[in-house]
């Protein structure tokens, strides 16, 4: 078994060629096109409650935290 978290980093070797796509990246959450899921935001404060969600798998998408 092996745990991998690749990047961009991992597949794109030329800097040139990282920049263009992280810069499509950015323009296409920018306009819209790309949608992220927020599964939920919290405080701050409640930083420990949104890892214990996290670790119980109570929630779905990204999980926000709000200074």
């Amino acid at each position: 078994m092996s745990l991998t978290r690749p990047t961009l980093g991992h597949f794109l070797q030329n800097p040139q060629e990282r920049h263009w796509r992280s810069a499509e990246v950015f323009r296409a959450a920018a306009s819209g096109a790309l949608k992220v899921r927020v599964g939920g935001t919290y405080p701050l404060a409640e930083a420990a409650q949104a890892h214990r969600d996290l670790e119980a798998r109570n929630t779905t998408g990204k999980l926000l935290l709000v200074p």
